[in-house]
Order: structure tokens, then sequence, then C-alpha cells
């Protein structure tokens, strides 16, 4: 299972979800080894307008790492079609670059959720709706792809903005802690949904 995550300069938002999912579902990142072994959930990022090189702010390290993500090793990369195209699930930080997910890949288009989006709309999946004893937290996920897909038109948010999340980059502490606020809660209900 693939799971590519995109925000804007993919130095905060991005990489942040991106280590805590792969530490949550027991994944790899992009860079990381697998002794050899090719993993059963590999979590990557990248940016639509990436700080190409650039590792994560400082700021956002901090959060990541004091829950429980790993930092180290991370460099920025551009978003590109074929990154979509690879992609099993595709998770944005905001509807903006939900859609700039897909025009680059309008294949992509029922695989491709808001972060948010794709928490809520797991938080609604029943656990005997997804493969039981004998399967692996990636048949769960890919499970799970499908079934938000078809809960997306009865499953809204409050309002449209609370599928965002708010770019902490230039801000203070503050922003970032409300950034970081907003995503790793979905990054745990997605966790908690697919985990045996």
């Amino acid at each position: 299972m693939r799971v590519l995550v995109v925000c804007t300069g993919n130095i905060c938002r991005s990489p942040a979800v991106e280590r805590l999912l792969a530490a949550g579902l027991g994944g790899t990142f992009r860079g990381q080894g697998a002794g050899g072994l090719t993993p059963a959930i590999e979590v990557s990022s990248a940016g639509a307008g990436a700080v190409v090189g650039a590792a994560m702010t400082d700021e956002m390290a901090d959060l990541v790492s004091a829950n429980g993500g790993a930092v180290t090793g991370f460099e920025a990369r551009q978003l590109t079609a074929e990154m979509i195209a690879s992609a099993d699930v595709v998770l944005t930080a905001t509807r903006r670059h939900r859609s700039s997910v897909v025009e680059l890949v309008p294949a992509a288009v029922r695989r491709t959720f808001t972060l948010r989006e794709f928490a809520r709309l797991a938080a609604t999946v029943e656990s005997a709706e997804l493969p039981g004893a004998g399967s692996t937290t990636a048949d769960r996920l890919a499970a799970l792809i499908p079934l938000a897909t078809a809960r997306r038109g009865s499953v809204r948010p409050k309002q449209a903005a609370d599928d965002d999340v708010v770019d902490p980059y230039g801000g203070g502490g503050a922003l970032y802690a409300t950034s970081f606020a907003q995503l790793e809660p979905a990054v745990r209900t997605i966790v908690s949904t697919v985990r045996l």
C-alpha cells in the first residue's frame, strides 16, 4: 500500500503526516530502509510548490518528534503526476491541494481525500466492515478506501473549512500548535480504524 501526503511546501504539514502515519501504521517512510523486505505500507509526501531539498521546519519537527514520529533524513520534493499515479491513496492538507492532485491526475479522484475528510469518513466505518482475523493493517487500509469513497456524499463536515489543515509556515508556535492539533487527531483516527 502506497500512501502519498500532499501540502504546499512539503516542509510542515505533509512531512508531519507522513512520519506520524508511518509510525502509527507500522509502515515505512520514503528513505527509510525496511531491512531488505518490501514494506506492507509505505508513506511518502510531496509539495504542490515544494521547497525542494529542504528539511522539515524545526517547529513541526519538534511536534512530530514529541509525538513518536521520526524526523531525521527528510527532504522536501515536488509533487509529480507519477507520484500520484503510483499511490493507492492520496491525502492532502486542504481542499485546494486535493483539487491540484485531481487536476494533475483526474483518475485519482476517487482515491484522493483531504486528511481530515478521510479521517471523518473512516470514523463512520465499523470494524466488522473491514477484513478481520488474519488480515494485515495494509489489507484493512486498502478496504477502507472504497468504503470512505462511498460515504463521501453522505458524511459532510459542519463547514467546508473543517476539511483543511491550516498552513503554519511563517507563523509562530501558536499557529504550529493549531495546525498540529488539526492533523494529529486525524492521523490517530485513521490509525485506530485500520490497526487490529
